[in-house]
């Protein structure tokens, strides 16, 4: 099942347009990635999935439903969730309210979620009331990956999750991940480090320029030479 539809997608920030013309879909329980260069649009894509740009034409469809129109919150509640690059956590708020705070759309935290959180994340628990601020890089993006799932989404959308993380942190970031989505959630993720994701993706989507230049599957995109060349150097 198709679970998100973007078509002809056109959207910015104000009177600057970034997008133009975007199609692109994930299907249900799905693993996909987004790999481009430096202001391709990338992070703008995500946001616009989320409603948090100024639309100017195109559709945005979840689950056979058009979302377009929908505020963030309504999105949520549809059933999907995004970590940003930046400001994805209350930094002056304790672990445990940050993730009360993923339950804002539904009044409360129930403890089998928490309790979930805390199985994929075991050093939250261990943390519960440590002030996020003080806390490490990879412990920060744990925090906000949990603190999205507590709406438990069908659809986790990820901005650059390993920005700024300690190489020997990115593997074991990128393993939890792989098990979110092995257990049912479908996963749509822009990040540095094209050719790791692109060994664990389904598919990806080359974009340049606000534009999709290429859909392939993973292992199609890896045995391009001029994809490899221009984009997964390094």
């Amino acid at each position: 099942m198709t679970l998100l539809e973007v078509s002809d997608l056109r959207t910015g920030y104000g009177d600057l347009q970034i997008l133009d013309g975007i199609d692109l879909s994930v299907e249900d329980g799905e693993y996909v990635t987004i790999i481009g260069p430096n202001g391709a649009g990338k992070s703008t894509l995500m946001d616009s999935i989320f409603g948090l740009t100024d639309h100017k034409g195109g559709t945005v469809t979840y689950a056979g439903e058009d979302i377009t129109a929908l505020e963030t919150e309504e999105r949520i509640r549809q059933g999907m969730n995004y970590v940003p690059q930046d400001d994805s956590i209350f930094e002056k708020l304790s672990v445990i309210e940050n993730l009360k705070m993923g339950a804002y759309t539904e009044g409360e935290l129930s403890d089998a979620k928490l309790q979930d959180v805390y199985s994929r994340f075991p050093v939250l628990e261990e943390r519960t009331a440590q002030i996020s601020e003080t806390m490490s890089g990879g412990q920060r993006q744990m925090l906000a990956i949990g603190r999205a799932l507590i709406s438990e989404p069908d659809l986790l959308l990820l901005d650059e999750p390993s920005s700024g993380l300690a190489p020997h942190l990115v593997d074991d970031l990128f393993d939890k991940i792989d098990e979110i989505n092995a257990d049912g959630t479908a996963v749509l993720i822009v990040e540095q480090n094209a050719e790791e994701i692109l060994h664990r993706a389904d598919r990806g989507y080359l974009l340049t320029d606000g534009q999709i230049q290429r859909e392939d599957s993973a292992d199609g995109m890896l045995a391009d030479e001029e994809i490899r060349q221009k984009f997964l150097a390094g």
